[in-house]
This record gives C-alpha cells, structure tokens and sequence, in this order.
C-alpha cells in the first residue's frame, strides 16, 4: 500500500536520525495518513480516500466538495468524479 495522500500528495521523504554522538543514519518520515470515508451530501455519495491529517483539517474547514473543487480548479488530478 502506498504511503500518498489521495488530496494533497503528500509522500514520504528522507533525512536523518541523528544520535546523541551525532552519528547521522538515514531514515524515512513518514507523513500520518489515515483511510476515513467522506460523505458528500451534493453527489449524495460516499467515498473512501487515504488523505493526510492536514487535508482532514482542511475538508473540515472547507466541506469535501469545496476542497475537491478547490483542488480541481488547481489542475491536481483528484480520485472523485464531480
């Protein structure tokens, strides 16, 4: 299962773990994506999408169906037919 958020395209990136001796390591961060379903009242559908806790917020603040118009309006190519 790949670790992208569906809205935003957030995906993991690379750096370093860095010890108290300061020895660098590579390590991978992770972004916190969660499988939620949405309901969207204006297509009277449901949906489930991976998204990151940064779009959650976001859809909370906006409502599904603006987000996804926002995002389409942007040229990102989104998983919903609307």
């Amino acid at each position: 299962m790949s670790k992208v958020c569906e809205l935003t395209g957030k995906r993991p990136v690379v750096g370093h773990k860095i010890s108290h001796s300061n020895v660098k390591s590579k390590r991978r961060f992770e972004p916190n994506l969660i499988k939620k379903k949405f309901y969207i009242p204006e297509l009277d559908k449901t949906v489930t999408l991976k998204v990151s806790t940064k779009a959650m917020k976001t859809i909370d603040k906006l409502g599904l169906y603006a987000y996804l118009k926002k995002l389409q309006k942007k040229g990102r190519d989104i998983p919903v037919k609307l």
